[in-house]
Formats: structure tokens, C-alpha cells, sequence
């Protein structure tokens, strides 16, 4: 089944900390066409100062329930009227967008690393390896203790990492300063979060021929092609990364 546009009805607006939340909505149509590192676009509604629509990752997917979750952060207004929603209220969503990661097969040894907000599309992945019987390592990276969240959730789709900018908690410094990437050799490594952070994985996986793909942030109007406002440099040209992204091999990108 292709991208749809829907009214959906929202089942719980979790509140992990101030600044993040988690929507989860009931599905109208069969999941099943969901793929780890997809978004949605959302229409803000009730915000006269934001026109355009708000791409946002696919989370986490229950297909038994027909419920998928949207992770998000407050970055602005219209991001601040979807924390305010409530269970019962409507949510028109173009969905599911973009393309996916490429999921791994058992045998290989796979690590997963977000930053941020950036964990988003890597929960979903996670967990469609675990039907695969592999299980990742995961490593996240968060400015501060009080930033941290989802660690649990996370948890169950594999084996979990932390590091925080001022080592309150794991280890100190950035994702790539990790022992964990002096210890293990992978085969891949997928990986979202801000582009600074990206580009150094990035940098790692070049200098150690691993097989990378990262998805991009880039701002996001329409979803579908037509505004151009997140085109990315690639090796084949200027690439939209909703249709021809978010996901992007290493290789692709001119980094």
C-alpha cells in the first residue's frame, strides 16, 4: 500500500520529560507497509503561524494493535501545539514516507547509534532485527542525565550504551569517543542524530570499510518531492531526502 493521507485518531501523548514526547495513534489502514527509518508529515493544527507540515519518524509499530508511535522533540511551534494534543483528539498524517533502512541479516554483527532526538527511527529498526534473530548493540548519546530517555525500550531490541557530554551517566564524551568502538569489529552501523555526529560515525565507518547508512534531518515542507527545501549533495547529483532519503548510504553522500 502507497502513502495515504488520514485523520487519526490519537490513543496516548506520553510525556517522557519537558521537552519530549511520544504520540501514539491508531492506524486506519494495515500496517504492514511500515519500514524502520519511514516518517510521517504532520498538519499542525490550531497553530495560524505554522503553515507547513512537520515530518516526524516512525517510532515504534505494534501490528497486532494497528498503532504505531512518533517520537518527537519541542523545537519550535509547531512541535509545541502537537505536546499539547490529548488522547481522543484528531491528527491528519501523509504516511508512511521516505526510505528505509536496510534491515540486517542474522549473522551480522550490527551496531546502532543515535543522538538525541535522533534515536527515533532506530527503535523501530531494532526490533524488526530482532525478527530476524539478530540482535543489535545500541549505542545512544545524550548532552546531559536529564536528557536521557527510552534507555528501557531501547533495551529490549538490544544490548544498550550510553555516553552523555558531561559523563553523568556512561561514558563521557561523544558517541564515536566510545571504548565500545576500540572493542567490537561490525559488519554495519546505522546511525541518526545531528549531522556533526553523523559525519564523525561517518568518518569512523570509512577509515574501518563498514557498511554505513545514516538518515538525514534535513527540513522537510512536503514530503513527497516537490518543494526542494531538503535536497541533499550526493555522488549522483542534488537528491530530495524524502523520497530519494531520509536513509542514505554512506557511499551516496559527499561527506
Amino acid at each position: 500500500m502507497g502513502k495515504r493521507t488520514e485523520d487519526l485518531i490519537i490513543i496516548e501523548n506520553k510525556h517522557l520529560s519537558p521537552e519530549f514526547f511520544i504520540l501514539e495513534l491508531s492506524g486506519k489502514d494495515n500496517l504492514a507497509d511500515f519500514r524502520p527509518g519511514q516518517f510521517v508529515q504532520v498538519r499542525v493544527e490550531g497553530s495560524p503561524e505554522t503553515f507547513l507540515r512537520r515530518p516526524i519518524s516512525i517510532y515504534d509499530v505494534d501490528f497486532v494493535k494497528n498503532t504505531f508511535k512518533l517520537f518527537f522533540q519541542i523545537a519550535g511551534k509547531g512541535t509545541s501545539v502537537l505536546s499539547k494534543l490529548k488522547a481522543g483528539d484528531s491528527l491528519n498524517l501523509i504516511y508512511p514516507l521516505g526510505t528505509s533502512f536496510t534491515v540486517p541479516e542474522k549473522n551480522e554483527k550490527v551496531l546502532l547509534v543515535g543522538g538525541g532526538v535522533g534515536i527515533a527511527p532506530l527503535l523501530f529498526l531494532g526490533k524488526c532485527m530482532n525478527e530476524k534473530g539478530n540482535i543489535p548493540d545500541i549505542l545512544l548519546g545524550f548532552r546531559n542525565s536529564e536528557r536521557i530517555v527510552e534507555v528501557d525500550q531501547f533495551r529490549e531490541a538490544g544490548k544498550v550504551f550510553l555516553t552523555t557530554e558531561d559523563g553523568s551517566v556512561g561514558e563521557k564524551g561523544f558517541v564515536t569517543n566510545h571504548s565500545l568502538l576500540l572493542q567490537t569489529k561490525y559488519d554495519k552501523i546505522f546511525c541518526c542524530g545531528p549531522e556533526s555526529m553523523m559525519k564523525s560515525v561517518a568518518s569512523y565507518c570509512r577509515k574501518n570499510s563498514i557498511f554505513c547508512e545514516v538518515s538525514l534531518e534535513n527540513l522537510m515542507a512536503c514530503g513527497f518531492g516537490v518543494c526542494l527545501c531538503c535536497v541533499a549533495d550526493t555522488v549522483r547529483g542534488n537528491l530530495c531526502s524524502c523520497i530519494d532519503g531520509p536513509v542514505f548510504n554512506l557511499n551516496d553522500l559527499k561527506w
